[in-house]
């Protein structure tokens, strides 16, 4: 049996991690840590110096300001660390880094499988096309509560198709200033936000006379609950170092 220590667990992401964890046989949260009171059936704790249990890993979920004392933990309990937050500071990436040589640590700009399935693709198809006249847009959908524009999933992809490409891309948010032609290595991004749309990506790659299009949907945040289940998991045994959801889906 896997422990967990859920840091975030009385958020909407720890919420769910912690019902798809009850429906599992290997894997149980034995503490929670959330200044607000979840509901949970395991120990709260509002600091996560303050935990007492027993763990062998740590799944986070909090926010930015939470993240400089779960690094401090995980490393002095020598424990694995699954790193959801996002909206990190330079500084903490930077820290992110230099903890990775004591410490497991997995951070992805997004949890889901599926998604972490299509960043291979799109680096796959930017790389076979490349030279061949497609252009590369990017469309991606959320909730009329998502702060951020463009996502962090689609600058993921945008980076993974400048990989594919083995060029330096100029990603473009915004042509509302500009009238010319489209340069021929621009990323374009294009962020819809309305309703309670999870999550929705769309990677167009555009050429004369055909347009292929590479696409994701998120129907519930379950997906990103079971993905950091699932990279839980994997850290577990492995040498200190920097992971993400790559590693996780071909370890799969």
């Amino acid at each position: 049996m896997i422990r967990v220590i859920l840091q975030g667990s009385s958020g909407r992401m720890g919420k769910v991690v912690a019902s798809l964890a009850k429906e599992m046989d290997d894997i149980e949260i034995v503490a929670g840590v959330d200044k607000v009171d979840g509901e949970q059936k395991f120990p709260l704790y509002a600091s996560i110096k303050d935990v007492k249990e027993e763990a062998d890993a740590v799944i986070d979920f909090s926010n930015s300001e939470a993240v400089d004392e779960l690094l401090d933990y995980c490393v002095e309990k020598k424990l694995p660390v699954v790193l959801c937050t996002t909206g990190l500071s330079d500084e903490q990436i930077d820290r992110v880094v230099i903890e990775s040589k004591n410490i497991p640590v997995l951070r992805s700009a997004n949890m889901s499988i599926g998604v972490n399935l299509l960043i291979s693709l799109v680096k796959e198809a930017a790389h076979v096309l490349k030279d061949k006249g497609f252009d590369i847009e990017i469309v991606e959908k959320h909730h009329r509560n998502k702060l951020d524009a463009p996502s962090g999933t689609a600058i993921a992809l945008a980076e993974a198709a400048e990989d594919g490409r083995e060029e330096s891309m100029n990603f473009v948010y915004d042509r509302t200033h500009q009238r010319k032609k489209r340069e021929d290595n621009e990323i374009g991004f294009s962020s819809v936000r309305g309703g309670s749309i999870t999550g929705d990506h769309d990677v167009i790659f555009a050429g004369s006379d055909e347009v292929l299009t590479l696409s994701h949907t998120a129907y519930s945040r379950e997906i990103f609950g079971k993905g950091a289940l699932a990279a839980a998991k994997y850290l577990i045994g492995k040498e200190p170092g920097l992971y993400n959801m790559q590693d996780v889906i071909k370890y799969k």
